[in-house]
């Protein structure tokens, strides 16, 4: 009579010691791990000693502090992962037949793209109001594609290329254009303005590091440029915010006007010569049978115009 919950607990023990493990690979630090799992430091060094023991294989290196994981602690957290993540869509499967999707999200998102996250989240949350979302809006695209292995996020919004692994599959959005930003004054009545025109500014540009840069640095090579900005961020609203005092000039994604619009006593004006875009879109694993958010998010992004809706910007303080 009492086999069916020793064996919920068993199972539920080791869901347990492999969320435990997954931690403290993120984490690099029992404390830490222990923290982000609710749990004290012992209880949760205990339970990775008792899942080595039932595996008979060290996981963890240790010494003074924590060393890392070894070679077979690897292989075993990317198993722990799927396993969570299986669990987690099967409960979210189960619960969206009874009573709706409900739980929580994740998205990851590269900064350039951030502004245009809301168009997503907005109608997914009407359409499913027992679920709450998290966005992680500073990750760099390979760290997207990353987690999404992981299953530390369940979609991410990104750069799309033609290298894109079968391990994932894209829902285009919009095509990514762009804009020098300046002050009203240093913008004159030009219309539009050209790479070479804007490498001659005083430059505030996102970091090096970041796809959005590496972008921007591909057409001014094209264009046989190189630019030397006196300024680097990883945050497209303090491009906006040090273009507003008067010393600087940027290039920013055309999706940013959607949020910001244009700020008074400013200009965005068309890139030209050579005009670029660059698309962006959802990437969700293609993994079966996958979150039920990723499925329900991909849903929303193919039947919404993310794109016309870009084009709207909010009021029209100023000349574009």
């Amino acid at each position: 009579m009492a086999f069916g919950p020793a064996v919920g607990y068993i199972h539920e023990v080791l869901f347990r010691q492999l969320e435990y493990l997954v931690a403290l690979s993120r984490e690099r630090h029992f404390a830490r791990a222990a923290q982000a799992c609710f749990v004290s430091q012992p209880a949760l060094s205990e339970a990775v000693r008792k899942l080595e023991e039932d595996l008979d294989v060290p996981l963890v290196r240790r010494g003074r502090k924590y060393e890392g994981l070894t070679p077979e602690g690897e292989r075993i957290v990317v198993w722990a992962q799927r396993i969570l993540a299986d669990r987690d869509a099967l409960k979210n499967e189960v619960g969206a037949l009874r009573t709706g999707l409900s739980g929580r999200m994740r998205i990851g998102s590269v900064p350039t793209a951030s502004g245009a996250v809301s168009l997503l989240t907005g109608p997914f949350c009407a359409a499913h109001p027992l679920v709450s979302v998290e966005v992680i809006a500073d990750l760099q695209s390979d760290e997207i594609l990353r987690q999404l292995q992981n299953f530390e996020i369940d979609a991410g919004i990104t750069y799309l290329h033609n290298g894109l692994s079968e391990h994932f599959q894209a829902v285009p959005m919009y095509e990514e254009r762009y804009v020098l930003l300046t002050t009203a004054a240093d913008g004159g009545a030009r219309s539009t303005a050209t790479w070479a025109d804007a490498s001659r500014l005083p430059l505030c540009l996102l970091t090096e590091a970041m796809q959005g840069r590496k972008v921007l640095d591909g057409v001014f090579a094209e264009a046989g440029l190189r630019p030397s900005p006196r300024l680097e961020t990883d945050s497209v609203a303090t491009l906006f915010a040090h273009v507003r005092t008067g010393l600087w000039a940027s290039i920013v994604p055309h999706t940013w006007l959607h949020v910001f619009g244009v700020p008074q006593g400013m200009r965005a004006v068309p890139m030209v010569e050579p005009a670029r875009s660059v698309p962006v879109g959802l990437v969700v694993t293609t993994r079966e049978p996958g979150s039920v958010m990723a499925r329900a998010l991909a849903d929303i992004a193919r039947h919404t115009d993310v794109a016309a809706a870009l084009e709207r910007l909010p009021g029209d303080s100023g000349a574009r």
